[in-house]
């Protein structure tokens, strides 16, 4: 795929045009609040961003490479999850949900292993799609931009080693 640190730095400034995305134009310009979902997607991608960003300073070769890479598929295929988990909050045929408040609420509140489960369990505000386009929801978005993140992650650990 791409050599030395080409790939770091593009999916760097990928996660942070993401997150710019998420703050400038969803949150800020839209006025759109994050549900507690949202807010873990955020951070999975700004986790994503952080190993790339660490991996372009430290540009690593051979198997600190193949390191890199592996944290980085990790890192998003747990976003994926997260992404995925708010898609059938949204679309999926299942009870009407119950609204659990603020993430910040619920931190000021509940134990974080409480939280943690709530937020996976979903609320009302998980369930409503709030924006779409394409008829593709926000963490419609996200899964495909994390599925791009892997996908990079993946031609670092398996690509050839330089």
């Amino acid at each position: 795929m791409f050599s030395g640190r080409t790939p770091f730095l593009i999916g760097f400034l990928a996660c942070v045009a993401a997150i710019g995305t998420a703050l400038a134009y969803f949150q800020h310009y839209l006025g759109l609040e994050p549900c507690p979902l949202c807010i873990f997607q955020r951070i999975s991608v700004m986790v994503v961003g952080v190993i790339f960003l660490i991996a372009l300073v430290h540009n690593p070769a051979g198997t600190g490479r193949r390191i890199y890479g592996a944290l980085l598929s990790l890192a998003s295929l747990a976003g994926i999850g997260i992404a995925a988990r708010h898609l059938w909050l949204q679309y999926g045929t299942h009870e009407e949900l119950s609204c659990g408040g603020t993430l910040d609420f619920m931190l000021e509140n509940d134990p974080l292993t409480k939280v943690v489960a709530d937020v996976f369990r979903g609320t009302g505000d998980c369930g409503e799609i709030v924006w779409s386009l394409f008829g593709i929801s926000i963490p419609g978005w996200t899964l495909l931009f994390l599925l791009g993140m892997l996908l990079l992650s993946l031609g670092i650990l398996f690509g050839r080693r330089s």
